[in-house]
């Protein structure tokens, strides 16, 4: 092999072995499986291949290491930080120090980036940086006797920045979240002695029995049903790392007895519409997860939310959207389609279920105004738009259900787009 390597943060005197070998065990621990198997397929495949160019050196190692769709987020984050950063033991040291709000940097990390920093740290634990001998700053002491618990905090911290063991966690209490939802009141009856309306046809046939004398009103009540829960889940690049933990609560709900739900149906769209539908009803739920992603051949891709619901009305609207079906649309609402075609598919969707609940994770800004083109066209015609980036504001969906006036930021983001 050549010693030298132009586009590749290497050592002087590389041992290629070796290198692939620690950077299989840091793929594993950060939740990629690696087996010896793609370690030897890894080291063939660049013995082959040369890696003069650190793209085709890049892309060697994605075939052999990668397998899911969910994979390649970690993997693009320890191939960074392994193979192209010479300052990644600081920068993996700086996102592991606890950061106090106000005193850190002002730049979140990068998707999977916490992760591959645990994975390739192993165990190494951070020092704080001690102030300096001549420093005047007062050293501030923090009592976290009455601070919030650890689940208290992964309630509010993003999905984007959960740490492999955090989004562990994470699953584990989205699987404990119920929906619960009310029923529907229908124009069918059935005989109730305690309803307050009167039952004239039941009244009529009992006093012919009794030679047309009414000895007492019948009365009857409306029957109830539950309607259907329509999940469309946007798996483009963008939305990767949300769309993950909502098929993850979309499966909990999906497989909890007791929430209400007749029925629940879910597709997954980015540049096509998927049906997911009977995947999820397996109980496993990285079964059930790993045969969707299979299924979705469209992960990570470009988004083109105008024509899959385009396809998601034509083909499917008259199956799923009956009864009074609450329709659950997780997407960021970035087009590249047609606008018009997106407001007129939105409108046509709104029109045919009960409630049109957006969920947006771009709402986690302070500063989120609706300017991009297509959250100027999905955003009239949705009846409540919320966030989608943690845990409480999946657990907030319960509060949204139970009131029929709630719109979330809808309000104030049409004022804003008025003004």
């Amino acid at each position: 092999m050549p010693a030298t390597y132009p586009d590749l943060a290497l050592p002087e005197a590389p041992k290629l072995v070796d290198n692939l070998t620690h950077f299989a065990r840091a793929l594993r621990k950060a939740g990629v499986p690696v087996g010896p198997g793609r370690v030897m397929m890894a080291i063939e495949a660049v013995a082959a291949a040369g890696f003069t160019s650190r793209v085709d050196f890049y892309w060697t190692l994605h075939a052999c290491f990668v397998n899911r769709p969910e994979e390649r987020q970690v993997f693009a984050q320890v191939f960074r930080l392994f193979w192209r950063d010479p300052q990644y033991l600081e920068h993996m040291m700086s996102l592991m120090l606890p950061a106090i709000h106000g005193v850190q940097e002002e730049h979140a990390a990068e998707a999977a980036a916490k992760r591959a920093a645990e994975a390739l740290l192993d165990g190494i634990e951070p020092e704080a940086p001690e102030p300096a001998a001549d420093s005047d700053d007062t050293q501030i002491d923090i009592d976290a006797a009455f601070t919030a618990s650890q689940n208290e905090i992964l309630r509010s911290l993003d999905f984007e920045q959960m740490s492999s063991a955090e989004i562990a966690q994470a699953k584990r209490m989205l699987a404990r979240l119920k929906l619960p939802v009310k029923p529907l009141k229908t124009r069918r009856h059935r005989a109730d002695v305690t309803g307050l309306q009167p039952d004239g046809r039941r009244t009529l046939r009992a006093a012919a029995r009794s030679g047309g004398e009414i000895k007492s009103i019948a009365r009857r009540s409306p029957t109830t049903r539950w309607p259907s829960l329509v999940v469309l889940c946007d798996i483009s690049g963008s939305m990767a790392s949300y769309s993950r933990m909502v098929l993850h609560f979309t499966h909990a709900v999906a497989n909890t007895q007791g929430q209400g739900w007749a029925k629940t149906h879910a597709f997954t769209f980015g540049t096509r519409l998927t049906n997911i539908t009977r995947h999820l009803r397996q109980r496993d739920v990285d079964s059930a997860l790993a045969a969707a992603g299979a299924e979705a051949q469209d992960w990570q891709g470009g988004t083109r939310i105008g024509a899959c619901l385009h396809t998601f009305n034509r083909d499917w609207s008259r199956r799923v959207l009956g009864q009074g079906a609450v329709v659950l649309l997780i997407t960021d609402g970035l087009e590249r389609g047609d606008p018009a075609q997106l407001a007129r598919e939105m409108e046509r969707l709104h029109l045919s279920c009960k409630r049109l609940i957006w969920l947006n994770p771009l709402l986690r800004f302070d500063g989120f105004a609706p300017k991009a083109r297509g959250v100027k066209a999905m955003l009239p015609h949705v009846d409540t738009f919320r966030a989608s980036h943690s845990i409480a504001s999946l657990e907030a969906l319960a509060e949204a259900l139970s009131d029929p006036k709630d719109q979330g930021e809808k309000a104030r983001l049409l004022a804003a787009l008025a003004d």
